[in-house]
């Protein structure tokens, strides 16, 4: 029994010195849930800003743009029509809902228990972003129903036109193909700071440094190698998404392929700051884990920013993959922009530039 006691105690030790087997046992799991748990709390509900566009212009109207506002899950910006798509093009807003001529009179007229036809209220969602379109629709088929409860259960008076912004419908998995394209571009990138670490502990840094090859040939190579990479996973993304899968790209290879290239180089360069602070090959494992889980699961490739707390929506904006996932659903897809795709390419940029700054600062050979 004493022994058995003592060999316990030993292997608790042992497990407690492993700091990398300390993490994934008991730390990940925690951030893991504290991660989820407040990303679909959702501060309590989503909140879409929408355009409303009023052309009716009636008392009626009015009511009906504060049916809308008292969901409490919409914040209502006024406009004409052109001002909205336009808006909504530029991803300043989600959704349009338009009070058509006539609704004030067919109000009017079926509370007064004449004969009136149905009327529709005009809703424009973005067909890329199939999260809020769904719930933005189901808000608006709710709004209409409660204003035909309120009139004395008469046939439909209100229901919802629901249209898409754009020319080409486009499905689900055409958002997700850019998407899981900026993933696979993120982790070739933070993941090259493991084989340079190992080759840091096994002294290769050290010998190559004590060639007569200087340093930035030995960095070039290392980012070349990852750029075909980065070219043959979007070769064979796109390839699956366009022939497996249906998926219609809208942009050109060039404009695709230099949003790839800006995208592979600024992660390869996060993956390079990584490799400067971390000792051993297990702390290299451990800090690209932290870095990458936070990236996947708060930029907005998997799950829409809106249902995201105000303040987690905050830090996605500090994110980098936010906007590489951002600037590909543009180019490939046409997807509604978070902001306009040169905002997207000066963003990667200020993160390449910063991260080869630090880099350079505390990288170190040996």
């Amino acid at each position: 029994m004493h022994a058995l006691r003592s060999l316990s105690i030993a292997n608790l030790r042992s497990f407690l010195r492993d700091r990398p087997a300390l993490f994934w046992t008991l730390a990940f799991p925690i951030l893991f849930i504290i991660l989820f748990g407040t990303i679909f709390s959702g501060g309590g509900n989503p909140n879409y800003d929408v355009g409303w566009v009023d052309q009716d212009g009636t008392p009626a109207a009015a009511q009906v743009r504060t049916a809308f506002e008292r969901t409490g899950l919409l914040t209502l910006h006024d406009g004409n029509l052109a001002e909205e798509q336009d808006a909504m093009r530029h991803g300043t807003i989600s959704a349009i809902v338009v009070a058509p001529k006539g609704l004030g009179d067919a109000l009017a007229a079926a509370q007064g228990g004449g004969v009136s036809g149905s009327v529709q209220l005009g809703l424009y969602t973005d067909p890329t972003r199939s999260t809020a379109s769904a719930t933005l629709l189901q808000i608006a088929n709710g709004v209409a129903t409660g204003l035909n409860l309120a009139l004395s259960g008469r046939p439909p008076v209100v229901t919802i036109e629901n249209q898409s912004l754009q020319t080409e419908q486009l499905s689900t998995v055409s958002y997700f193909v850019p998407s899981i394209l900026a993933m696979a571009l993120m982790q070739l990138g933070i993941f090259a700071a493991i084989p340079l670490v190992q080759q840091r502990e096994k002294l290769i840094l050290k010998r190559l440094n004590a060639t007569p090859l200087p340093r930035w040939t030995l960095v070039v190579s290392n980012i070349a190698v990852r750029l075909v990479i980065a070219a043959v996973q979007t070769a064979l993304l796109v390839a699956i998404g366009v022939w497996v899968l249906g998926v219609q790209l809208s942009g050109d290879w060039l404009r695709i392929l230099a949003v790839v290239g800006i995208g592979a180089v600024t992660f390869v360069s996060i993956g390079y700051v990584i490799a400067s602070f971390a000792r051993t090959e297990e702390a290299a494992n451990g800090m690209t884990s932290i870095v990458q889980f936070p990236l996947m699961f708060l930029s907005g490739i998997f799950f829409p920013l809106e249902i995201m707390p105000s303040w987690l929506r905050s830090v996605a904006t500090f994110m980098p993959l936010t906007y590489l996932g951002d600037a590909l659903r543009q180019v490939m897809v046409g997807g509604t922009p978070f902001v306009p795709l040169w905002a997207d390419m000066a963003i990667l940029g200020g993160w390449l530039v910063a991260c080869l700054a630090i880099s350079a600062r505390f990288f170190r050979w040996q």
